[in-house]
This record gives structure tokens, sequence and C-alpha cells, in this order.
């Protein structure tokens, strides 16, 4: 019998199982905005075996390149950063106040274990909060910067000051990476190192399948997405590439309490989310969407009104501007330390970033008028 055009077709895992280690320890490695270069390390030490040279510039951005000395420069990035929070104030009696490194969400930050990073190593200490018992009869006062603070079991700041905390030291939770229901990968951070992981391995791909390129093609890893896309705009006016292709995270809308009219309409396990904004050069998102369809990618649309939010902006503006596309990663509970992505979802976009740069010619022309 023939099979129906609309038979789901049996999913292809891309992801390995020594990829899917490094991942989880990628993941569990802390990368705060402003402090990412051990986990630029771990990257740049797992995809060494399929680039032919690296460099990490000034603030600590990491990219890898495949074809060195070809002319045409193509890009494919993500960020490296995590949103974490700096000391900002101790107390006399050795409590911490905190501000944000990033777009930290003060409302999930009550009760979390967290990791204060002082040059004499790593501090433990938790987000206090009064007890439901203490607020009884009272008007409940929500989480917020000027009433959450960590307890690291200190009675002074001198103790404080003693372990190595002082004002400007990084904080990152300590939650881990997991996989749930063998369907979804789960842990702080995916937004947006599962990115890096992605373009890493279209690296690896791109080598154990012998696929020579017309064209150099550098594997970006920035840094300081979290804080105003800072690295992207850095790293691209060194490269200055012809094409960008950037993969970040985006929001999954159904789950309860977000509204889909203001937000679209997307979900984990649908596939790649193919971006429609300013920043985005239509040439090239069409070669997007014409590589999903002829390799029977599932993918999603998203429009942007003004600007992505995302390192795609940095790229398109720079340089007299560079044709600049984004694939997206559906993600639950962005900005918490439960981040939820599809494992059909990770291979779908290793798959559509890897095949559309095997659609892109030496030299290929994405002007609107030739």
């Amino acid at each position: 019998m023939a099979k129906k055009k609309d038979d789901k077709q049996k999913h292809v895992s891309v992801v390995t199982k020594k990829s899917l280690q490094f991942f989880e320890e990628y993941i569990n490695n802390p990368s705060p905005t402003g402090f990412e270069y051990p986990g630029q390390k771990l990257w740049l030490d797992y995809l060494k075996p399929y680039i032919d040279e690296s460099f990490i510039d000034n603030y600590g951005t990491a990219v890898g390149v495949i074809n060195p000395k070809a002319e045409y420069r193509v890009v494919i990035e993500a960020h490296a950063d995590e949103i974490s929070w700096f000391v900002n104030y101790i107390t006399s009696d050795g409590l911490i106040y905190v501000i944000r490194n990033g777009g930290s969400d003060h409302q999930i930050a009550p009760s979390k274990r967290v990791n204060i990073h002082t040059d004499k190593g790593m501090v433990k200490a938790v987000f206090g909060w009064p007890a439901i018992h203490t607020r009884s009869g009272e008007k409940e006062e929500a989480p917020a910067l000027k009433n959450i603070f960590l307890d690291c079991g200190c009675t002074s700041k001198e103790e404080v000051e003693k372990l190595g905390i002082h004002v400007g030291c990084v904080i990152t939770y300590e939650d881990e990476f997991m996989v749930l229901n063998d369907r979804y990968y789960v842990g702080r951070a995916l937004d947006n190192r599962a990115g890096g992981f992605m373009i890493a391995e279209v690296a690896r791909l791109l080598k154990e399948n012998k696929q020579k390129l017309p064209f150099a093609l550098y594997i970006v890893n920035s840094v300081q997405e979290e804080i105003g896309l800072r690295g992207a705009e850095m790293i691209a006016d060194r490269i200055k590439p012809h094409v960008a292709i950037v993969t970040d995270v985006t929001h999954d809308t159904s789950t309860p309490m977000i509204n889909k009219i203001t937000q679209g309409d997307l979900a984990c396990g649908k596939g790649p989310v193919v971006s429609y904004a300013p920043a985005v050069q239509t040439n090239l998102n069409k070669l997007l969407i014409e590589t999903a369809e002829k390799n029977d990618i599932p993918f999603q649309r998203q429009a942007s009104s003004r600007s992505t939010g995302t390192d795609t902006d940095a790229f398109a503006y720079s340089n007299g501007g560079v044709p600049s596309a984004l694939i997206s990663l559906p993600l639950r509970y962005m900005h918490t330390t439960v981040e939820m992505i599809h494992k059909e979802d990770v291979d779908n976009v290793i798959s559509l970033i890897y095949h559309s740069l095997l659609n892109i010619k030496k030299d290929h022309d994405f002007k609107y008028s030739k």
C-alpha cells in the first residue's frame, strides 16, 4: 500500500550518545554573562576535531573556523552566556542583596540554592524567604529585587567577606541537566547553550559526512547576548561575514498564562521556528524554508514587530548590512532553572542549519535586485 502523504515520517536522531554527554557537561558548567570563559573552553575542546582553526576574542567570544582561507564568509551563531546575579550589598548581619546580571527572574528566586563565584572558590548559599506561617493575616508581599536576599550561613559582614565574597561576585543557580520522559531536555541556561551545542553538532556532521564547503564557515559562540547582543556586535565587526544564520530560543506558547494572540502559536515538538522581522533578510529566509520543505524538516513561523531580540539584529545591522536569518528553538519556562526543549526539535534545528549551509553557494548573492 502506498504511503499517505500526511503520514508522519519516523524521526531520525541526530544527537549521539557521545554528543549528549558533552551537552550535559556543557549545560551544567556555569557561564554567567561576563564570565563565560570556562564554558567557552569546554565548547572549543568539543569543537576542535571538526574545525581547521579557532580563536577567542578579547571578551570571550569563541569561534571555530572551517576552510578559513576562503574569501566568502558564512557565520552560524549562538550565544554562550546565561543569566545570573551580582552581589550588590552585604548587611551587617551577613545577608546578601543582589542585582541582575541579564534578565534574571526575581519571582523564581525564593528557596533556590545558588553558587557564589569567588576567587577562593565556590560558596554555597540560598535565597531565603519568610515562612508561610509568619505571613499569616498580612498582605502577601511578592518577591522583588528589594526583598530577595541570600543567606550563606554567616552572621556578620566580616564572616561573609572572609569567604571571599564581595560586591561584584557573580551568582548562578546550581540546578543541573536532566532528560524528562525521554522527550525533553531540561535545565538552566538552555537559553542559549542549547544553541552553542547545536552549531557544534553542525560542525560535527560536516566533518563526519566529509562535506567540503565552498566558503569559510565561522561557528560563533558569542558572549554577552543577555545584556544587549554585545558579543555579537564585537565579533561581527571582526569577522565581517557575508551571511549569518543565528540560532536562539523562543517561547513555547502552549503552556498556561501565555496569550497566543500577542505571543504567537508555537510549541515544543513541532519543529524549528523561522522568523519574520525587519532584520531577517527575505531571500536568505526563503532559502531556509525551501531547505526545510525539501528535506522534510517540520518548521513553525514567528513574526517579530521591530527586532528579534536576538543576535540576529546585531549581525544584520553590522558592516553595512549582512543578510541574516534566525532559526529558533521552542522552549518552555524561559529564564527559569527548568527550561525545557524537545529532543526532536534539537535534531531538526541541527538538520536545518546543516542542509541550509549545503544550499549556500560560493559568493551567494542574496540581494533583492541584481
